[in-house]
């Protein structure tokens, strides 16, 4: 299900932006790099981040982490990851394949400014063998993101 989500968001939103499946998982923004043939940073890796009493999910590059001063300097909190169990609920995706795209309940998104240093990042597409390539700024755009500065790299 979560796939299928994912494939009809760009069918509606961006037809012209293919989901690319691969045979072997790309959970790990290892894996995903190795798969796809990019650098971990291109990675673009989402976190489900419960912030006071809402769930939201900041995308950034892989290579990078939160960064506790940064985050509550944007937010005025502490970042809180959701756990295992959590993420599949709140997103529709399992693990490894969370993405901003075809989410099963609606999340603030946000990216981090760090992804901003390429011109295309490879999400994951809702399963641990999918994704997509796309600019920063147009997965910005197709999710309604705003731009915050919340990660070392």
């Amino acid at each position: 299900m979560s796939l299928s989500s994912v494939k009809a968001f760009f069918a509606e939103h961006a037809p012209d932006i293919s989901v690319i499946e691969l045979e072997q998982s790309t959970a790990t923004v290892a894996l995903a790099a190795a798969g796809h043939g990019v650098a971990p940073e291109q990675i673009a890796k989402t976190l489900a981040v419960r912030l006071n009493d809402e769930v939201v999910l900041i995308v950034t590059r892989g290579d990078a982490r939160l960064d506790n001063k940064k985050f509550k300097a944007a937010f005025s909190a502490k970042p809180r990851m959701l756990g295992l169990d959590e993420v599949e609920a709140e997103t529709g995706h399992p693990v490894g394949g969370v993405c901003p795209f075809g989410l099963v309940k609606p999340h603030r998104i946000y990216c981090d400014s760090s992804l901003k240093a390429f011109d295309e990042v490879v999400p994951a597409a809702g399963a641990i063998h999918a994704a997509v390539r796309i600019s920063p700024e147009r997965m910005a755009a197709l999710t309604s993101a705003e731009w915050v500065d919340v990660c070392a790299a």
